[in-house]
């Protein structure tokens, strides 16, 4: 399977550390969201207007305490489909 395949609510795997860029309000940016291996959940998958050609999934990842965290704009190369 790749990430093609996959719709919202299908798990996914942080393939690299996932830091806030100050995009998310309310969490200091350069917040770490995610590290390799962390598990989350597709909210939505899309594009953005400035990159048509680019796909973006938006992720919530797990914390420690297995809690959703916030919505997350993640670029493919920043995911897995498989734990690493």
């Amino acid at each position: 399977m790749n990430l093609e395949q996959l719709s919202p609510g299908d798990t996914i795997y942080a393939s690299s550390h996932i830091y806030n860029d100050g995009c998310i309000p309310g969490i200091p940016a350069d917040r770490l969201l995610a590290r390799p291996g962390t598990r989350g959940v597709i909210v939505e998958t899309g594009h953005l207007e400035e990159e048509p050609r680019r796909r973006v999934y938006l992720v919530r990842f797990e914390d420690h305490e297995l809690n959703l965290g916030p919505p997350t704009g993640c670029w493919p190369e920043e995911l897995s489909v498989d734990r690493e």
